[in-house]
């Protein structure tokens, strides 16, 4: 099972590195033509796009390693099982909500996916709002496996004492 996480968690990275660096460069494509006088009108809707793409792979990845906005406080202040039934109750959580997001996000793509970008209509609207359930649906899978490993933590801890 890590090996399969950290595989997802590679490919999320290189996706999310590879929007970015689409991102950056279709921003530096629209300046320098901005600057020559010539319109080059798809590189807003590219730029947003895979922006987007980029922040929720990211997104995902971050779940995984832990280092998502959290408020960390009271986790810092429990000790042994208070702290891991703490994280227990958080990514089960996150696993209900990712679960709601992911399921929202697949009727989002089914709704939405004829439709077609305002500047290149060969490109349709579901492979951006795919990146929904691609986030929510990895984070789902993020959670269970940190569920997985609190649960051999707590039993580890039984065994100990």
């Amino acid at each position: 099972m890590k090996k399969s996480i950290r595989l997802l968690e590679k490919t999320q990275i290189i996706l999310g590195f590879a929007f970015l660096t689409v991102f950056f460069l279709v921003i530096m494509l629209q300046i320098v033509t901005r600057y020559m006088g010539i319109s080059v009108i798809w590189t807003e809707e590219v730029a947003n796009y895979s922006f987007i793409w980029a922040i929720f792979m990211g997104a995902s990845v971050m779940v995984n390693r832990r280092e998502h906005f959290s408020f960390d406080l009271l986790l810092r202040k429990l000790k042994d099982k208070s702290r891991l039934i703490l994280c227990f109750v958080n990514d089960f959580l996150l696993i209900i909500f990712n679960s709601v997001i992911f399921l929202l996000g697949m009727q989002v793509v089914v709704e939405f996916w004829n439709y077609t970008w305002a500047t290149i209509p060969e490109m349709k609207m579901g492979y951006v709002w795919l990146a929904v359930p691609i986030m929510s649906g990895s984070m789902v899978v993020y959670s269970i496996a940190h569920l997985v490993n609190h649960i051999h933590s707590w039993k580890a801890k039984e065994v100990l004492q």
